[in-house]
């Protein structure tokens, strides 16, 4: 019998190509126009998307993407590179191929997917770089694999990774980052944990990133030996005027100074690399309102990206399925 030949995809969101007013434009319709984002009934949220949204949005974003924006290009997009490169390295004596797609943008999921069947992948393993499942990221790229799939008449075998919200390796490296941080730069008085934020209504359907969300917080402190006055959840990224899950992040960042806390440390384990949200409205904006709330320190720790214990964690999540 012939060994199936194996075929790796780490997905992740997308970035636009350029922050420039137009390139974002052009991601954002794409990403906004999926119904795993957005599920209004399509005639109704076009007009909003190409009147309300479309028309404004996107110059403020590109002046956010600016602010992070790099030599390499976006951080999101050469973060995942590298971690990708890096997992390949770990798992090439195992004769299995590692490549990393996008699900909004390029590389696309549906090109890679070609890709390997001319190269005679029939072992495929696809693992969307959020550690925490939710229907309006990780199913999304499942319902882009499936639409490319569907029109193969020969499918492969398939193993999809749902989440690995409360995986060991995954957990320790999150926190053997934070101690990191606070080796070198001391402990503040409160570690936030910042998820991004989703509609409220979604856990109410049978979503369950807010459940795994509290439950990845939960092991990380139990994983550093925090009691419950000594650490806080909270989701970032709201958009919109439904109610999202809570409490909010920006809320919470404005309130701290005031009962006394001046002195935290945030950080994100809900993203596999950096991006805008971590970058961005995290290390910058959030900050901001923090310090000017009367806050003395803010401390943003990194994401994972393509540190070696993250890679570890990666590559052992994989063998699982090898």
């Amino acid at each position: 019998m012939t060994a199936k030949k194996t075929g790796i995809l780490l997905a992740n969101l997308g970035s636009p190509t350029a922050p420039t007013t137009s390139a974002v434009r052009r991601f954002l319709k794409e990403f906004l126009w999926d119904p795993r984002v957005v599920n209004l009934p399509r005639p109704l949220w076009w007009m909003i998307l190409h009147f309300f949204v479309l028309p404004f949005r996107p110059r403020k974003s590109a002046l956010a993407y600016r602010k992070i924006w790099q030599e390499k290009g976006s951080p999101l997009i050469f973060l995942t590179l590298q971690l990708s490169e890096r997992v390949a390295d770990k798992l090439l004596h195992k004769g299995v191929t590692t490549q990393h797609v996008m699900r909004y943008g390029e590389p696309s999921i549906a090109k890679q997917l070609r890709a390997f069947k001319n190269a005679g992948v029939d072992n495929l393993i696809v693992l969307p770089l959020y550690p925490q499942y939710s229907s309006t990221t990780t199913a999304s790229i499942y319902d882009d694999m499936v639409k490319e799939l569907s029109h193969w008449k020969h499918l492969p075998s398939i193993h999809f990774i749902s989440d690995y919200h409360q995986h060991s390796h995954y957990i320790a490296a999150v926190a053997e980052s934070i101690e990191q941080s606070w080796r070198e730069h001391g402990k503040n008085e409160l570690l936030l944990m910042s998820f991004h934020g989703l509609p409220e209504q979604l856990t109410k359907w049978g979503d369950p990133y807010f459940h795994q969300c509290h439950k990845t917080a939960t092991l990380i402190a139990e994983k550093l030996g925090l009691d419950e006055k000594q650490w806080m959840i909270v989701f970032q990224s709201r958009f919109g005027k439904a109610q999202w899950l809570k409490p909010y992040c920006v809320d919470t960042l404005k309130q701290l100074p005031g009962q006394g806390i001046k002195k935290i440390d945030i950080v994100c384990p809900g993203f596999a690399v950096d991006c805008l949200e971590t970058l961005e409205e995290i290390a910058m904006e959030n900050k901001a309102v923090f310090m000017e709330s009367g806050g003395e320190e803010y401390r943003y720790i990194a994401a994972l990206n393509d540190s070696e214990a993250h890679v570890d964690a990666i590559v052992r999540l994989l063998e699982q399925k090898l």
